[in-house]
């Protein structure tokens, strides 16, 4: 079990589900999968993409992919966490359990991962058992459309410029929290996360034409060849 600390996700898969120490240090980080918290002791104290959160026994979190967050937890806490990249948690994307019987199936596979022997079929099954026991998605009520091609021609035509979650949002007409989880439950991002995620395509598009590697990143808006060049071996790897 390591103790949480500041750094990058990491870039090779990390281990579908394990059980981990939060301190005092406080961490941050973004990945590009789901990760789905479940207290078992202590306090946790989040804040995810600015919104604050405290995670106690029994009670849990989906972080979605892209995602930007802080964590600490300054009494101490031990976590049961998931990292999945199935689409299947889009729903619950920023949400905690609806279920009451989260706890108790989360510190059966928190035994299991502690164990010298633990059980393979528990651990094989323990993602859809965690989706299972996290509940009915609440239901979503549905707005105005969101033209997602439209959208991102408009910010392809403002590389340029220092785009925000209410920029989009104000596209879309919506406010930004209304934008940001619509995006979460169309797109499976976060709004950031997908506007990376459309600039690099452009990017390599542009990149495929045949431009250079400096025409690419002034039109694509990336600060310099050399931050494109590292967006693209990412993109890669």
């Amino acid at each position: 079990m390591a103790t949480a600390m500041s750094h990058r996700a990491p870039t090779a898969p990390p281990p579908p589900l394990s059980l981990r120490h939060y301190g005092g240090s406080r961490g941050s980080h973004a990945h590009e999968h789901f990760q789905v918290l479940v207290g078992l002791d202590g306090v946790l104290e989040l804040e995810v993409e600015g919104r604050g959160l405290r995670l106690g026994a029994g009670e849990g979190h989906v972080v979605a992919p892209g995602d930007r967050h802080d964590f600490e937890s300054q009494g101490g806490s031990h976590c049961l966490v998931l990292d999945t990249p199935l689409a299947l948690w889009t729903p619950f994307a920023g949400q905690g359990p609806h279920a009451p019987r989260l706890l108790p199936l989360a510190r059966y596979l928190a035994e299991c991962l502690a164990s010298p022997a633990p059980s393979p079929l528990a651990l094989h099954h323990a993602p859809a058992l965690l989706l299972e026991a996290w509940g009915p998605a609440a239901p979503k009520l549905r707005g105005r459309a969101i033209d997602w091609a439209a959208l991102a021609a408009w910010a392809q035509a403002r590389w340029h410029q220092p785009l925000g979650v209410a920029d989009l949002a104000a596209v879309a007409c919506l406010g930004p929290s209304q934008f940001a989880q619509r995006c979460r439950e169309e797109q499976g991002m976060s709004p950031m996360h997908w506007l990376r995620a459309q600039r690099l395509l452009h990017a390599r598009q542009l990149r495929s034409a045949g431009l250079s590697v400096a025409e690419t990143a002034r039109r694509s808006g990336y600060r310099s060849p050399s931050a494109l060049t590292a967006a693209l071996r990412r993109y890669c790897d």
